[in-house]
């Protein structure tokens, strides 16, 4: 489905080059849920820029469904960390998300808005659409940017770390609510987070990045059974053994020991 191959990033500027991504090759099958971990400023916005066709890599290729992503195109959708940038606030919940259905002048008004209703149901807001983003809360208006991603109904759904401007809580329902939309919908999803609990609560594979300049460093299967709940599967041996086990490749990784092995398993 997605393939990223020979993915490099430089940035110039000020008489100076800062190679943020060097070489990341990877796929997501069709279906998949996968994750992205790396360490601080390790270049997880830029890689999912590049992915989205937001931003042209410097060496490298990113592919969906054997067709090279040049620019912004249909098949793809993003959630945005940022949420509240993201939604209009001068338009209507329903309005937001049916902006881009726009785009699909073939598309009735009815089909556009049946689409809409189905999206707010599917994120739990079926009485919100003629609410103002400004009327609701962080975690209703990130579910907002969901429901506008899904509406849209892409092949790929990217999300950047789109929940970690919210509170704990909040921050658990959105990952059961995506889990659930994932695993209903059939979706293929690239999410990037720097939080790791959440990274292997989500993921059927983490990919853990290395510092600056970024490769991958592995790729960890998520051997965790399919259906999770917040209590049991965080209690579970399984998913401390693996959280310590991102946990020492980001630690590793973030002190340029240079390791770029990509062993997939755990």
């Amino acid at each position: 489905m997605l393939e990223v191959k020979g993915l490099r990033k430089v940035y110039e500027g000020a008489g100076r080059q800062v190679e943020a991504l060097r070489d990341l090759t990877f796929r997501v099958a069709e279906g998949e849920l996968v994750c992205v971990v790396g360490p601080s400023g390790c270049g997880k916005t830029t890689l999912l820029k590049c992915v989205a066709g937001l931003l042209r890599p410097t060496e490298g290729a990113v592919t969906l469904g054997g067709s090279a992503v040049a620019g912004p195109r249909p098949g793809l959708a993003v959630v945005f960390q940022e949420y509240g940038r993201s939604l209009f606030p001068w338009m209507r919940v329903a309005e937001n998300i049916e902006l881009p259905l726009r785009q699909r002048k073939s598309m009735p008004r009815a089909a556009r808005r049946e689409r809409v209703a189905d999206a707010l149901e599917a994120v739990g807001l079926g009485d919100a659409a003629r609410a103002y983003p400004w009327e609701l809360s962080g975690g209703m208006q990130q579910r907002v940017a969901i429901a506008r991603a899904l509406a849209y109904e892409p092949e790929v759904l990217l999300m950047d770390e789109p929940f970690a401007a919210v509170d704990a809580q909040t921050r658990a329902d959105l990952e059961d609510l995506v889990r659930g939309l994932w695993r209903q919908r059939g979706m293929t999803v690239l999410f990037v987070t720097h939080d790791i609990d959440e990274a292997v609560y989500l993921g059927e594979r983490v990919l853990v990045l290395s510092s600056s300049p970024t490769v991958v460093r592995e790729e960890v299967a998520v051997e965790l059974p399919q259906l999770r709940d917040q209590l049991t599967t965080r209690a579970d041996e399984r998913f401390v053994g693996l959280r310590s086990r991102v946990l020492g490749l980001i630690r590793d990784g973030a002190t340029g020991s240079g390791r770029t092995d990509r062993r997939p398993g755990v």
